[in-house]
C-alpha cells in the first residue's frame, strides 16, 4: 500500500502573500531559483536549491507541513513531515 500524506485535511485555499517572489528574499534583496507556496498560510519561499532555502526554513519555524511548487507548469507538492512527494498537487478539501 502506498504511503499517504496525513496532512491533506489541514490544507487551505491560500493566496500567495508575495506573488512576485520569495517573501524573505524580496525583503533582503537576495535571489532565488524556484518558489514554493505554503498550503497552510500562503507564505512564498525559495527552494532548497536557492541560497537561502526559505521554504524549508518556513517549515522549521512554523511546522506547516505541505508546500506546493509555485512555478508555472508544475503541479506537485511536498509534505515535510511525511517526507512525501505528491503529484498532482493536492487541492484544499
Amino acid at each position: 500500500m502506498a504511503q499517504r500524506c496525513t496532512h491533506l485535511a489541514d490544507l487551505r485555499d491560500v493566496e500567495p502573500r508575495t506573488p512576485n517572489g520569495c517573501e524573505e528574499c524580496l525583503a533582503i534583496g537576495s535571489r532565488w531559483v524556484h518558489l514554493r507556496l505554503c498550503l497552510t498560510c500562503g507564505h512564498v519561499g525559495c527552494c532548497d536549491n536557492s541560497p537561502n532555502r526559505h521554504a524549508t526554513k518556513h517549515f522549521h519555524q512554523t511546522k506547516h507541513p505541505v508546500m506546493r511548487s509555485f512555478e508555472t507548469g508544475e503541479d506537485w507538492a511536498w509534505c515535510y513531515v511525511d517526507k512525501l512527494f505528491i503529484e498532482p498537487a493536492p487541492r484544499p478539501l
